[in-house]
């Protein structure tokens, strides 16, 4: 059985290469069963798409490949620590754990820096307005989820 330095490392080259094809600096790999299941790079600036981190991307790959939103029984190999984003749609996917390289202190020495993410988070207010509008229907949606029948939970 490989180790997770093995899987790590093919991350760490994956996220190199991407570097000299245009990218950003960071990759990512989903294992399941021994195997990659899916790969991703960052593509947020040839994609126009500040959502296209690799995590995402590789979240992205592993479901349609998977044809589920859950990745049970999967280990997300990255090269870096997942930004807050990432380990939103990391935490929602559910995979049985996380593998990182680089540390975000790593990344914020390269100019990739969440730090004020992270503080508007701990703070609960950042530097972008958030405003909640109060209306009589804003429930409507969550009603109508609450009495479907065939829905899937997730």
């Amino acid at each position: 059985m490989k180790n997770d330095a093995y899987w790590i490392g093919k991350a760490i080259r994956l996220a190199t290469q991407n570097i000299i094809k245009g990218g950003g600096p960071f990759a990512c790999i989903i294992v399941k069963d021994g195997e990659i299941l899916a790969r991703g790079v960052n593509k947020v600036v040839s994609m126009h798409d500040p959502t296209a981190h690799a995590e995402i991307q590789a979240i992205r790959n592993a479901c349609k490949n998977l044809k589920s939103h859950q990745l049970d029984e999967c280990v997300i190999y990255a090269s870096c620590e997942p930004c807050p984003m990432c380990f939103g749609a990391i935490y929602w996917a559910r995979p049985k754990r996380v593998v990182f390289a680089a540390t975000k202190e790593q990344a914020a020495v390269a100019g990739f820096d969440d730090a004020m993410i992270y503080k508007a988070i701990a703070d609960g207010k950042g530097n972008i307005p958030l405003n909640h509008l109060v209306l009589p229907n804003a429930n409507d949606p969550f009603d109508k989820w609450i009495i479907k029948h065939d829905k899937d939970v997730y």
